[in-house]
């Protein structure tokens, strides 16, 4: 992990989310709007009186502030929708976030910053990195990722969005390089046979680089892998030659137990007694048909095979 994740994890430890203060917004809702009617009808009732004196003074004064008075109620509500969270800041310090939906009523002179607590897709752009045995490859990846705790998602990093974004580029560009693309002798880890385990490391991984930053992975899974273009075709040759051998030993296996099996019928039936010269013929013969890709025609001996 690089110094600069190292140094967002203590200062994670220094930020963390705590429910912040507020009200139910629906009574102060009505409150202010019978606040405003109020001051309406004071200053209404004011202008009958065109003499200018101390109760009509009064009744401006007393319907101006009715009126400031419900503009301040209005001023400090706040909806909260489902899936969003408000966090609350006060002259520049953190005061704690509002979670819960609904209209609430919060501190007026408080910055309400919103923040998407849903769960949000991530693609990454495709990386051209070179795997363990340094072959190019092409490697993208999906990451579903949430965010966990406001506080440090706006506090600890300038941006938690393109923070994940670096930090899932980063992780997918480590994995890459980390395992071979197939499957290598030893009988290893590779990118193209072991995708479960690689994809559970990769979401390790991603988690741990942001979780400085309040944001918990949920899934990670390789939308792309493949060899980079210029070495495709000679790794696609490569591995039909290798699909032939296989299949090749497959077929002598199975046709070589074939064999063992025909010559052990024949001595424990005693169908026909054969020297070693004859089982010699007798085995190439039958590894012939048995290898073979075409037809083969039979063949009827009228002779001896000593003729």
């Amino acid at each position: 992990m690089s110094a600069e994740i190292l140094a967002g994890a203590r200062n994670s430890q220094q930020v963390a989310e705590s429910q912040g203060w507020s009200v139910p917004g629906v009574p102060v809702l009505v409150a202010g709007v019978a606040l405003t009617l109020a001051g309406a009808w004071v200053l209404a009732g004011s202008v009958p009186s065109s003499s200018p004196g101390t109760g009509r003074d009064a009744l401006i004064a007393i319907g101006v502030v009715l009126l400031l008075a419900a503009a301040l109620a209005f001023r400090g509500l706040t909806s909260v929708v489902a899936g969003q969270a408000r966090v609350v800041q006060l002259f520049g310090r953190y005061r704690g976030t509002v979670r819960e939906p609904g209209l609430h009523w919060i501190n007026l002179f408080a910055l309400r910053r919103p923040v998407s607590t849903r769960i949000r897709n991530l693609e990454t752009s495709m990386a051209k990195v070179n795997d363990l045995d340094g072959n190019p490859i092409e490697i993208a990846a999906v990451v579903v990722w949430q965010v966990q705790d406001t506080a440090q998602a706006l506090y600890v990093v300038d941006d938690f969005e393109r923070f994940v974004t670096i930090q899932a580029e980063t992780a997918v560009r480590h994995i890459a390089s980390t395992y071979p693309y197939t499957i290598p002798d030893d009988g290893g880890l590779s990118l193209r046979g072991n995708a479960e385990e690689v994809t559970q490391e990769l979401s390790a991984e991603i988690a741990a680089r942001v979780r400085s930053a309040g944001v918990t992975i949920v899934e990670s899974r390789l939308t792309r892998l493949s060899y980079a273009p210029e070495i495709a075709q000679a790794m696609l040759r490569q591995q039909q030659a290798s699909a032939v051998v296989g299949a090749r030993t497959r077929i002598v296996e199975g046709a070589v137990g074939m064999v063992q099996l025909a010559l052990r019928r024949l001595q424990e039936e005693d169908v026909v007694q054969l020297d070693e010269e004859r089982k010699a013929a007798m085995v190439s013969n039958l590894l012939v048909v048995l290898c073979s890709e075409q037809a083969t025609q039979q063949v009827v001996n009228t002779g001896s095979l000593y003729q």
